[in-house]
């Protein structure tokens, strides 16, 4: 064999008991499992490496649900930000808006959209149009080497909105539809595994439910799922599920809800009437399930908490409109008076809103800071043209943790790695897991723990050979020490990386050794064969 990793505590992502034994990896799959009490009977399996595992869990990879990472893997090889959690596989094209599908002006007004999440992209030849495309460039980055983590990418709803019909507040006309259509499934036909929104981001929120619905029906023929960013976490919250839930029962369309959580002062405790909701929906057939971070605040880009109404014709006319006074005046009412769409419907708490990074770097003195007020908040987005990324502090622990107990959970990190000061989940999500939340804190045992963060992502993935320790599965594996794994990102030290993950493999290759990151970029596209 090519490994045989020793006396390892294989806990397989089934969330069945561990068990100790041999693992042996041949060809970039699991080749054997010899369990501790079949040894005696059996030859041990040799390798040309060995490797002790005496003292560490052998689990499957984790898989990021909800990631940011569209540009980062073509920007950096080395991407440890989620190579070094343990990270095999992200799920890109989140929030509905991302790189593909586009035209030359789609391109150039989503990367100004999403310049906070991702960069201007000025580092990065951004010479593909089509999804196929986009995935093609995946597999070639880094002179043909491939990337760090296997990727996969949802279809963005919003994108696919402005390449349509531009930022225009309202219904589309029958044409504009169809062509909607064709593009998710031309996207969903080149290999995307379902469709996301940003349905509190523009143009994505424009659209009306029976319009989703329709593009819903689309990726439900194609063996596809919806990843909705909702209308709220904050005001109507438990409405906007419920409404995503009617519109994919209607549609046919599985759903997975996207950083599914409970936030701002109306929704403290109120996480068992979001459970109970699901539940009812599951138990009469639905085919739902969600991912969380496990931690109470949010990020975002500032814009984003501007009124719809406000973003109507694109980032140029969002400047126009911050700098009329008039304009100006009636954004402020929408966000600190009536409570604003981009806002959750919950009118604005300065004090809880944190600037994490900025696109102009004459700006970095407000990195780290609270916003003022309004006209704090005003000079900001004008200045930095948009591009500001923030942590907004509204989340409730509770509600953290009765979410991530639920039976369709599974883990997604939302990790926008932009900015001097990004949210620590981008580097920390998963072992923040595994050492604050199973070993501190005992809110999911180690063995529930691995499978929401392995197998269910699979299954909602549909992936017939990934996400447990079984014999011919791929073997994209961590090795780690639950007695001392843990996040090493902070608040204040975002990019610290986490310790107790000496090893990842992707592929059967070793992407983190001795805890040390290796030059090996085993990453590829993940991508669904369609079955319309």
């Amino acid at each position: 064999m090519e490994l045989v990793i020793r006396d390892a505590e294989v806990v397989d992502g089934s969330g069945g008991p561990s068990y100790r034994a041999d693992v042996a990896i041949d060809r970039g799959r699991i080749a054997a499992i010899v369990k501790e009490g079949a040894q005696a009977g059996c030859q041990r399996p040799t390798g040309r490496r060995v490797l002790d595992a005496e003292g560490l869990a052998l689990s499957p990879g984790f898989v990021d649900m909800h990631a940011h990472s569209d540009l980062a893997l073509l920007r950096d090889p080395d991407h440890s930000a989620k190579a070094a959690q343990g990270v095999t596989l992200e799920v890109l094209g989140q929030d509905g808006l991302s790189y593909a599908p586009v035209d030359d002006r789609t391109l150039a007004e989503v990367r100004r959209a999403i310049t906070g999440w991702n960069g201007d992209g000025s580092d990065v030849d951004l010479d593909w149009r089509t999804v196929g495309e986009y995935l093609d460039r995946l597999d070639g980055a880094h002179g043909g080497r491939g990337i760090a983590v296997n990727a996969a990418y949802l279809v963005p709803q919003g994108t696919v909105r402005m390449y349509a019909m531009g930022w225009e507040d309202r219904p589309a006309t029958g044409p504009e539809l169809d062509r909607m259509r064709r593009l998710v499934a031309e996207g969903l036909e080149q290999g995307a595994v379902g469709m996301s929104s940003g349905l509190t981001y523009t143009p994505g929120m424009y659209a009306p439910d029976a319009e989703l619905t329709e593009l819903c029906r689309v990726v439900a023929r194609y063996g596809g799922y919806y990843c909705p960013h909702h209308r709220s976490y904050g005001a109507g919250a438990l409405r906007a599920y419920q409404e995503m839930v009617a519109l994919t029962r209607e549609a046919g369309c599985p759903l997975h809800l996207a950083h599914a959580t409970m936030n701002f002062g109306v929704n403290r405790g109120r996480a068992p009437e979001l459970l109970a909701l699901l539940d009812e929906a599951l138990d009469a057939g639905a085919d739902i399930s969600l991912d969380t971070y496990p931690y109470t605040p949010g990020c975002t880009t500032l814009v984003a908490l501007l009124p719809g109404w406000a973003s109507e014709g694109g980032p140029e006319a969002i400047l126009a409109r911050l700098r009329d006074d008039t304009a100006a005046e009636r954004i402020r009412r929408h966000l600190e008076e009536t409570g604003s769409d981009g806002c959750h419907g919950v009118p604005v708490e300065w004090h809880t809103v944190e600037i994490s990074g900025v696109a102009d770097p004459a700006l970095t003195e407000h990195v780290g800071r609270r916003v003022d007020d309004w006209p704090a908040a005003r000079r900001l987005l004008i200045d930095d043209r948009l591009g500001t990324t923030i942590l907004q502090h509204v989340g409730h622990e509770e509600n953290v943790r009765a979410i991530m107990r639920h039976r369709v959970h599974t883990g997604g990190s939302d990790g926008i790695l932009q900015g001097l000061k990004p949210h620590p989940r981008a580097y920390g999500t998963f072992p923040h897991y595994l050492g604050r939340y199973v070993r501190e804190l005992g809110v999911l045992s180690l063995e529930e723990c691995v499978a929401h963060l392995t197998s269910r992502p699979a299954a909602r993935l549909r992936l017939p050979d990934r996400g447990l320790v079984r014999e011919h599965y791929i073997a994209d594996l961590v090795l780690f020490d639950p007695a001392t794994v843990a996040a090493g990102s902070t608040y204040a030290s975002p990019r610290t990386l986490p310790t107790g993950i000496p090893h990842v493999l992707i592929d059967g290759r070793f992407v983190i050794d001795d805890g040390h990151r290796t030059d090996v970029l085993a990453g590829r596209t993940i991508r669904r064969t369609p079955t319309p």
